[in-house]
């Protein structure tokens, strides 16, 4: 009988008349020598995709030459060709750029040098989309089910989406009221308060996470991915219900790195596409994602009177100007002043219109059949503008030709007051001609 060799890297077993050497083994792909390698510095799942995805567009942009062939000049004219015919953003040109760096320094030790002007690109600076407390209540009004007690939680809280998404049953502290916030962006922890409005919202949550994985466990599965090497340290600890995910999935799915099926936190999309939706029905002209409840968190909490450092420690960010751009988009105007054309009492414009609408007509005198020409105002029919206080919104907040248009309409009524009460006490003085 032939001995039988394996190969180390499909499992297939080969029957041939001589073992095979390491010589004779096929040579790993490139990509699964990346793949190792982010791995082994604990990248994320997403940082992965994302930066093998990069990695293959740059090869096939060269006609599928190998990258140990190319360098620094090939970088340049991939993004080149990304900022000048995809038109891509600044983030998006840097974020190919940190891909084919760390393909050429971490994986093949190779130096590009200076890149030139072309390579890293300065963010603007960009103001967030800011969403009204009316506009959040009709927003979070139209989700409903486990989408409404995520978004809930991500306004009452300030969490992104995936640090949402990835709660653990241990991590809701219902005796402190409080959230236990783990390897968030940065890989930092963090405490979040837990809204009071939402206890009851959650125990329900984790009962029906509860059934869902006493479930799994009758049928032979229930068991969670777990950080690091914790599930080699503690075999049994993946089968515990307090790691389990406050949100979990509704089907099983199978792990894209180790193969094994279990049951993974709500798919991201599934919220993302709810939020889109609710704010199409509310009518909302914003560009609203699932991130604006995380702006509105911080803006309202700053307009409330929070101090600045204190948000800073709820949104887990290292710099305080990352917070500061949440004090140009609060309600008082991105300096938090008035203007002064709106501390005017009345504008000009609205006094020429109100003194192009005076008309002669006599007034009686005092009773004995004499009158007097006087210039009294023939009160015009102004019909209010279409955005009142009957619809729930402001006046005083009003901006943009919406606040225009009532600040005229208020100075026309209040010059038309003045000029009728003027002639009527004129009149009732018995002026003769």
């Amino acid at each position: 009988m032939n001995p039988q060799s394996v190969n180390e890297e499909t499992g297939v077993e080969h029957t041939t008349g001589a073992p095979m050497t390491r010589s004779s083994r096929p040579p790993r792909r490139l990509s699964d020598i990346v793949r190792e390698q982010l791995r082994m510095e604990h990248y994320a799942y997403r940082t992965e995709r994302t930066y093998l995805m990069w990695m293959k567009r740059f090869v096939h942009f060269h006609d599928r030459r190998d990258p140990r062939e190319m360098g620094a000049a090939e970088v340049r004219a991939f993004l080149g060709y990304l900022a000048d015919q995809r038109n891509v953003a600044a983030a998006t040109q840097n974020q190919a750029l940190c891909a084919l760096v760390y393909l050429y320094h971490r994986v093949l030790e190779v130096d590009l040098g200076d890149l030139g002007e072309v390579a890293w690109v300065k963010r603007p600076a960009r103001l967030p989309d800011v969403l009204t407390a009316s506009e959040v209540y009709d927003l979070l009004g139209k989700l409903t089910g486990v989408q409404q007690v995520i978004g809930r939680l991500m306004y009452g809280t300030g969490m992104r989406l995936a640090e949402a998404l990835r709660l653990r049953v241990k991590d809701i502290d219902f005796e402190r009221n409080q959230i236990l916030i783990r390897d968030s962006k940065g890989g930092k922890d963090r405490v979040a308060a837990l809204p009071m409005m939402l206890v009851e919202e959650l125990r329900a949550q984790l009962v029906h996470a509860k059934a869902l994985h006493d479930q799994d466990l009758k049928d032979g599965y229930g068991s969670v991915e777990l950080p690091y090497a914790l599930a080699r340290k503690y075999p049994r600890l993946p089968w515990s219900w307090h790691w389990q995910y406050v949100f979990p999935s509704v089907k099983l799915s199978q792990c894209p790195r180790t193969g094994v099926v279990r049951r993974h936190h709500l798919y991201p999309n599934i919220m993302q596409r709810s939020v889109r939706e609710a704010a199409r029905v509310c009518g909302i002209k914003k560009h609203v994602k699932t991130h604006t409840l995380r702006h509105s968190f911080a803006t309202h909490l700053l307009e409330g009177g929070t101090d600045i450092r204190t948000i800073q420690d709820m949104l887990g960010h290292d710099d305080l100007n990352t917070t500061m751009i949440y004090t140009h988009v609060v309600k008082n105007g991105p300096y938090g002043v008035m203007s002064p054309l709106d501390r005017l009492p009345v504008s000009p414009f609205v006094e020429n219109v109100a003194a192009e609408q005076v008309d002669p007509v006599v007034v009686p005198g005092d009773g004995a059949g004499v009158g007097v020409d006087v210039a009294v105002v023939d009160a015009p029919e102004i019909e209010p503008p279409s955005v009142g206080v009957s619809e729930g919104v402001s006046l005083m907040a009003s901006s943009g030709p919406a606040g225009r248009l009532v600040r005229l309409w208020r100075g026309l009524r209040k010059a038309t007051s003045l000029v009728v009460a003027t002639v009527l006490a004129t009149s009732s003085g018995g002026i003769q001609r």
